[in-house]
């Protein structure tokens, strides 16, 4: 979703610019045109696919990196005791 939004906020900016500058011209209030305005409407996009990133990030994909992380750690922990273990039995001779 943070995809489309942004992906399809900024290709609507650039199309709009490129084929309906009289429309883009228009004066909104004082020396704000739509252009501008849409501009600034731009940065607001950026900052609620980022939200919309974030949120997902944290929601299902940290979860798994973490119980990921912990069976790697646990895997680790078990093949340094089997080397120590087999350490000690080869200096027992």
């Amino acid at each position: 979703m943070a995809v489309l939004l942004s992906v399809g906020g900024f290709l609507s900016y650039v199309l709009l610019s490129s084929f309906a500058p009289a429309l883009m011209n228009q004066e909104l209030f004082g020396r704000l045109t739509l252009g501008l305005a849409l501009g600034l409407v731009q940065f607001l996009v950026m900052g609620v696919a980022t939200w919309c990133y974030v949120r997902h990030m944290r929601e299902r994909v940290d979860p798994i990196v973490l119980r990921l992380r912990a069976q790697q750690r646990e895997q680790e922990r078990e093949r340094e005791q089997a080397r120590v273990a087999a350490g000690r039995r080869f200096r027992a001779w």
